[in-house]
């Protein structure tokens, strides 16, 4: 017996024969992932494994993933919503077959894109140290991958019905509440927390020549944490380390007053180097470019930093960088100033050091930095915003500090003072900018020597021009 599966058998409720073929029961629908999303996705995730400056850990690479394809999805949903009805493509008797030809395809790519990540990550780990990643790692992206991608598309569609059935009003209401909660929760996270450290910390065993100490004209308790780390770092001779915290005088001017009178007590003055050291956002200041400091120079060295921020770094950089500017000025003045009065004999040298932000602080005080002297000192200052024409720059290639710049969307970064650390890898408009934005957020998680964080040799700048 021949089956004509070209033409199946009428239906017991269909005697004439017109059941419809299968294809045709629903002729505007086409099984599968639509090829839109399926090349959005395909590409986001693409994009989210080219590599990175540093090695990037699974929740990271999973949630930078998952994001992206989130987004991908919703601009993909937005333009089809934009595109008039009457002008999209009609599904084709072959569609299904397509859509699931594309998924095939997408699915290569992203393996081949992920076996080049693996290498790659697997690359900047032997060259940082850092143990290698293995299959694990992955299954790790995935879940995290799918995690976030579905709880943003959830949301989205979520929020969508909220607005529907509650109106635009009160949408709008409930959204403003929660961009208030939100930004509540931001200040909760990034405002310093109240200074609990007590005042029982034996003041009484800091050497005299650091502030702080039990004869400083800078009370313990004004010094705030970063200055407390500051001053209380170990040190093999006798210290002259002067702070002076943003509790200790109204504005730059009277810190810097007071600094100066600080660094009169210590003998600061009378040493023959004086480093002015420009905080970070937070006041904080390397402990590593102290030691290479005092490890470079012993007891002929004096270091005076003063405060003008205590929020994170990046929260100042964006809102108020001009402040590490105006603090530097004021300080480096006061010290000109002292010095000038000084006979020229038992001068000291100055030197400006600042890291990062600090680094854009310092570079305010030169009219014109003399290369070969010293004068000025930067490690990891951000791309374009310090002047290093004549100045001693530190600054590492795995450093997102110093890549980003909004130009790295469309140019390839500046690495011409920059020392290789680790593998380089190649620029690509948008997509470079994209990953080394991620990047600053781990930028400090890794050993001295690479990303933003440096080490001793901080202190040691170019010789002198003979």
């Amino acid at each position: 017996m021949t089956i004509d599966l070209t033409h199946p058998a009428p239906a017991a409720d269909n005697p004439g024969g017109d059941t419809p073929h299968p294809r045709t029961l629903f002729p505007h629908k086409a099984f599968g992932p639509r090829l839109g999303s399926t090349v959005a996705a395909t590409l986001a995730a693409v994009v989210s494994l080219a590599p990175s400056l540093l090695p990037r850990d699974s929740l990271t690479q999973g949630v930078l993933t998952g994001v992206l394809i989130a987004v991908a999805l919703a601009v993909t949903a937005l333009s089809r919503r934009l595109v008039p009805h009457r002008v999209r493509a009609q599904h084709g008797p072959r569609e299904a077959e397509a859509r699931w030809l594309a998924a095939a395809v997408a699915t290569a790519m992203v393996a081949v894109s992920a076996t080049w990540a693996h290498h790659w990550q697997n690359a900047l780990r032997a060259a940082m140290e850092v143990a290698p990643i293995g299959l694990h790692y992955w299954l790790e992206v995935l879940a995290g991958a799918v995690v976030t991608a579905s709880i943003l598309v959830g949301g989205a569609t979520g929020i969508r019905t909220l607005v529907r059935m509650a109106g635009r009003t009160r949408s709008i209401a409930a959204l403003a509440t929660a961009a208030i909660l939100l930004a509540w929760g931001i200040t909760s996270v990034v405002s310093p927390s109240p200074d609990t450290a007590s005042a029982s910390t034996p003041v009484a065993t800091l050497d005299p020549g650091v502030s702080g100490s039990p004869i400083s004209l800078v009370n313990w308790n004004s010094l705030g944490t970063q200055g407390r780390r500051f001053v209380s770092i170990e040190s093999s001779g006798s210290p002259v380390r002067v702070y002076v915290g943003l509790a200790a005088a109204a504005d730059d001017e009277s810190r810097a007053a007071l600094a100066v009178r600080e660094l009169e007590r210590t003998g600061g003055f009378e040493r023959e180097h004086l480093v002015v050291a420009i905080p970070t956002g937070s006041g904080w200041v390397d402990a590593n470019a102290v030691q290479g400091f005092e490890d470079r120079w012993g007891d002929d060295v004096a270091i005076a930093a003063q405060q003008y921020s205590d929020t994170p770094s990046w929260v100042t950089f964006v809102f108020d960088r001009d402040a590490a500017s105006r603090s530097a000025r004021a300080l480096v003045s006061a010290v000109r100033e002292h010095i000038a009065t000084m006979p020229p004999d038992q001068r000291p040298d100055l030197h400006v050091y600042g890291q990062s932000l600090g680094s854009i602080g310092g570079s305010a005080v030169f009219d014109d930095i003399q290369p070969g002297l010293c004068d000025a000192l930067w490690a990891g200052p951000p791309a374009g915003s310090v002047r290093t024409d004549g100045a001693t720059v530190l600054a590492n290639t795995s450093d997102p500090v110093v890549w980003w710049q909004p130009s790295l969307l469309w140019s390839p970064p500046d690495l011409s003072r920059a020392v290789q650390d680790a593998p380089v890898p190649t620029w690509l408009p948008v997509v470079g900018f994209l990953q080394t934005t991620v990047d600053l957020f781990t930028s400090l998680d890794s050993a001295p020597g690479h990303g933003h964080r440096y080490g001793t040799e901080q202190a040691q700048c170019e010789p002198a021009v003979s």
